[in-house]
């Protein structure tokens, strides 16, 4: 595969995760559902131990795993404060303040992204990890998700 393959492939598998994001999150501005997107990932990956952070981060599209590494500092995983009041604060902040957004909405709808795209051994593996009180954002029933490439 050549280079200009492997970054149109990226950009295409990017491509759907945020048009899956725009759907999930029944908004039309996929900026906001970029956005959405990014948040989720960096406040996930905020409270995983560094071998979870590392095993979701290559199951991204290329692109994705850019953005889920932009800003991260290995030194600082996972966050001492791992409530769920931090983990939706940290999602809201990821939004201009004139722009406020159900925190509690994104999350879910970015999970649900996530279960279709990651696989279920790795989610699995990231929800054991993160704070119990977290776990509450994933869908107790995942019936009608069925994994992409």
């Amino acid at each position: 595969m050549t280079a200009v393959t492997s970054i149109e492939r990226s950009s295409q598998r990017t491509n759907v995760w945020l048009n899956e994001t725009v759907a999930q999150l029944d908004w039309t501005d996929s900026q906001r559902a970029f956005t959405a997107l990014r948040a989720v990932l960096h406040a996930l990956r905020d409270r995983l131990p560094i071998a979870e952070i590392v095993q979701l981060g290559a199951q991204l599209p290329t692109f994705l795993r850019g953005v889920y590494y932009e800003g991260w500092k290995p030194t600082h995983t996972p966050l001492k404060d791992r409530r769920t009041e931090t983990f939706l604060n940290q999602i809201q902040h990821a939004f201009h303040p004139a722009a406020p957004v159900d925190a509690n909405h994104v999350a879910r709808a970015v999970i649900r992204v996530l279960l279709k795209h990651v696989s279920d051994g790795e989610m699995e593996q990231v929800r054991a990890a993160i704070p119990h009180e977290i776990r509450e954002f994933w869908p107790s029933v995942v019936p009608f998700l069925k994994k992409t490439g």
